[in-house]
């Protein structure tokens, strides 16, 4: 259809096809995402959740990390969910050694924050920025934000003040899963930064 927003989900490990799904929801063309050509058809990025050192060898195997810099500092929208946000982050604590991002958000990130798996947990997080009502957000071995730069604006945190949602102009990163609780809201909110640069462009 014409008009629909073409959205890549990187699909080098993680959960792929739990973000594709939402986006076509939401109206979205959607295309997987595994190498540098594929990436210069798209509208906007979405990182999601898996492991982050994981999918930092891959894609640099694949020869997709400096393209997707050079995308993400060219103004492409991306939404990293959990692992992204890891990908996304300036600095990165508790990472494994050699471990690189694709950078960009002014934050730091501390990896794996809440512990193992098993830990995994739900809770209600209010988000001013959305209003009413609270976003069900689903932690699977989540980072944390420990430091929010100047550029960069958190979203909402945890009852303890941990920054779990942050935003810098064309990056919106989460700690969380959205794509897995069928929250819409974040999706919607990248997708409408991918729609006003397709009409600046």
């Amino acid at each position: 259809m014409a008009g629909r927003p073409r959205v890549g989900v990187l699909a080098l490990q993680g959960d792929v096809r739990e973000h594709a799904a939402l986006l076509a929801q939401l109206g979205a063309d959607v295309q997987l995402v595994r190498r540098p050509d594929e990436l210069t058809g798209v509208d906007g990025l979405v990182i999601p959740g898996g492991e982050s050192s994981v999918i930092d060898k891959l894609s640099r195997t694949f020869g997709m990390q400096e393209p997707i810099r050079h995308a993400i500092s060219h103004g492409l929208p991306v939404l990293g969910t959990c692992a992204g946000l890891i990908l996304l982050a300036d600095a990165v604590l508790d990472s494994i050694e050699g471990q690189e991002t694709f950078g960009g958000l002014d934050v730091v990130v501390r990896r794996n924050a809440f512990g193992r798996q098993v830990e995994s947990f739900e809770t209600e997080l209010h988000v001013p920025a959305f209003g009413p009502p609270s976003v069900s957000a689903t932690f699977i071995r989540g980072p944390v934000v420990e430091t929010v730069g100047a550029d960069a604006t958190a979203l909402a945190a945890l009852p303890d003040g941990r920054v779990v949602a942050v935003e810098q102009g064309n990056l919106l990163g989460l700690s969380f899963h959205p794509e897995i609780t069928g929250e819409t809201r974040f999706h919607e909110r990248f997708l409408r930064r991918v729609e006003a640069r397709v009409q600046r462009q």
